[in-house]
């Protein structure tokens, strides 16, 4: 079966809340989110010779500056779309 993109976009939609209905996200999330954690304690600490506090404190600040990091190239890519926009509308 072929489906349009906008036909995936609610069948993805149906399965999220039917997910969500018998599960708490907090439950389906948790080993991704931890993973994710996980990914920047590895960065920041690699031979996972530092303490777990000081590890703890760096890879939060890694995943701050990640995050900052892709608001900054989405705010660029916006700014970006809308002048391309008004250039073409001349």
């Amino acid at each position: 079966m072929v489906l349009s993109p906008s036909e995936r976009t609610i069948r993805a939609r149906l399965a999220a809340h039917e997910q969500h209905s018998r599960y708490s996200p907090h439950e389906t999330c948790a080993a991704g989110q931890a993973a994710f954690r996980a990914k920047f304690e590895k960065q920041v600490d690699p031979d996972g010779t530092l303490d777990p506090a000081e590890r703890a404190r760096r890879a939060q600040s890694a995943l701050r500056a990640h995050m900052t990091r892709l608001a900054f190239y989405s705010a660029r890519n916006r700014r970006q779309r809308k002048e391309a926009r008004q250039g073409g509308a001349s």
